[in-house]
């Protein structure tokens, strides 16, 4: 029987390190692959203001940051919204930042659910690993946080400003979907940086640079189509062909564009990413428990907050906002274990590989290869769909009532997972928006198509707002294409710098 770490709410420096140290053991029992961990403890209003960056620390400054600062204090102080446990950064080391108010239970269990949760799930997943460089995400900042602040020393704060707003607004178009970036160190980045200053102030004519070249010229006598292939990152092809930007600003809209980047495998995985460090964060308190390193007290408090994490809202309930992404996480990833170990005739049929075998090694191999819409599709099962009560139903405007399309049957399982899958498909969030043409030997004017998905078409509003940050970037006329699924043009959106 191992000694009892601590008891009772309050947390000292010590015990947090000891706490630390025997989850860190339990958590190499189980194979958990990490980072090195960093452990800030936080007031809530610092908190908050790690809420107004996205968590990342050095970060340039700018309104928005200052305004969703303001939002979160206000709903905070008004008890209309409560503050998170913690806030984890995927970086090397993986930075934690815990709450002074939290309990002791409650800080053993963001301990266990950041730092080896989250954790092993930002070095393992294979969209972090394509996507982000943990190790460099914090030179990367420094550099990015020191050339903005030297652009509003030399340019003014409202020009760098004006510039970031329309990058700001851009930033969901601003990633690449399927070409993995280079990993650049801080000083290759201020390298890279005066090369591409250096070569600006040298070759830069910008009369010139826009003439097509002669192999660009067809027999007719019109230039070539460019870009060759649609172009999926409206920011990076901004920053290397707006007419109009100044080196300065292109570097504005390349830091804003690697940024937006490091945030893409995070959209895809809320689900996973969550799941999988409550599902850690349970296993391992309740290890500690096993092992008579934590007494009652401790583990029923633990388990109190546990619960409301996971709890998921009945549908008729006023505080129902959508399938709870802890809730479903925690409960796929317990799921595989339960089919590991004691499979039913149903899960030997629906799951005949994953019944019986190695359930560390099962919940492993699908935190590493899956997003949230491959890993809906791969493992929930018929019990989780009965267990949260998912059915479909189709609601067709021109129907007079709801048809149910799917119910707890092959059939309707299948069909229920392909809808609950599709939910999480960024498609059904970001528009697909690219660039098809740039007639630099005429008007210099940019076409864009947005291809329709599921005859969802742009808001009219927004789309004309994002459209005058687009055309303020390129300097010249900008016309957005809809268009439909066989090809055909719905609506088009023009805006003028």
């Amino acid at each position: 029987m191992s000694q009892l770490i601590g008891s009772g709410s309050e947390w000292t420096f010590d015990l947090l390190e000891k706490f630390d140290h025997a989850i860190a053991r339990h958590a190499e029992h189980y194979g958990l692959d990490t980072y090195p961990s960093q452990i800030e403890v936080i007031t809530a209003e610092q908190m908050l203001d790690a809420y107004s960056t996205s968590g990342l620390p050095m970060r340039y400054s700018h309104w928005s940051f200052g305004k969703d600062f303001i939002i979160h204090e206000q709903r905070y102080r008004k008890g209309f919204q409560a503050l998170a446990y913690e806030i984890v950064i995927n970086s090397n080391p993986c930075i934690a930042y815990l709450m002074e108010e939290n309990t002791l239970p409650m800080q053993a269990l963001v301990i266990a659910h950041a730092c080896y949760g989250h954790n092993a799930f930002f070095k393992n997943n294979y969209l972090f690993q394509q996507w982000t460089q943990a190790n460099a995400i914090f030179d990367y900042l420094v550099f990015a946080n020191n050339f903005i602040e030297d652009c509003e020393q030399k340019y003014g704060v409202d020009a760098v400003e004006e510039t970031l707003d329309s990058c700001h607004a851009l930033a969901d178009q601003g990633v690449y979907k399927y070409k993995r970036p280079t990993q650049i160190s801080l000083r290759r980045e201020q390298e890279r940086l005066r090369e591409r200053m250096a070569f600006t102030d040298k070759h830069y004519n910008e009369l010139w640079r826009t003439l097509p070249s002669p192999g660009e010229v067809a027999e007719n006598g019109q230039g070539a189509n460019f870009p060759a292939e649609p172009e999926e990152n409206l920011l990076y092809f901004i920053e290397k062909y707006s007419p109009v930007l100044k080196p300065w600003e292109r570097e504005l809209v390349r830091i804003v564009r690697k940024l937006a980047q490091y945030f893409y495998p995070q959209r895809q995985t809320k689900v996973m990413n969550e799941g999988f460090a409550t599902f850690w964060h349970y296993t391992l308190l309740n290890t500690l428990y096993d092992h008579g390193q934590v007494n009652d007290a401790f583990i029923l408090e633990f388990l109190h907050s546990h619960t409301s994490v996971i709890y998921q809202p009945p549908f008729e309930s006023k505080y129902f906002s959508g399938i709870n992404p802890y809730a479903l996480g925690f409960a796929m990833f317990s799921d595989i274990r339960r089919i590991c170990e004691n499979p039913t005739k149903e899960d030997r049929r629906w799951f005949p590989e994953l019944a019986g075998s190695d359930w560390v090694k099962a919940v492993d191999f699908a935190m590493r290869n899956y997003r949230d819409e491959s890993f809906i599709l791969q493992y929930l099962s018929p019990k989780l769909m009965r267990d949260f009560r998912l059915f479909a139903i189709a609601d067709h405007e021109k129907d007079e009532e709801l048809e149910v399309t799917a119910i707890h049957d092959d059939a309707g399982y299948k069909r229920v997972r392909q809808i609950l899958a599709s939910q999480y498909r960024l498609e059904n969030v970001i528009p697909d928006i690219q660039v098809v043409n740039y007639k630099r030997d005429k008007d210099r004017s940019l076409v864009l198509h947005h291809r329709v998905y599921r005859g969802r078409t742009l808001d009219g509003t927004n789309g004309n707002a994002v459209m005058k940050h687009l055309a303020r970037l390129w300097g010249f006329p900008v016309l957005l294409e809809e268009v439909g699924d066989r090809g055909e043009s719905i609506t088009y959106l023009r805006a003028e710098p």
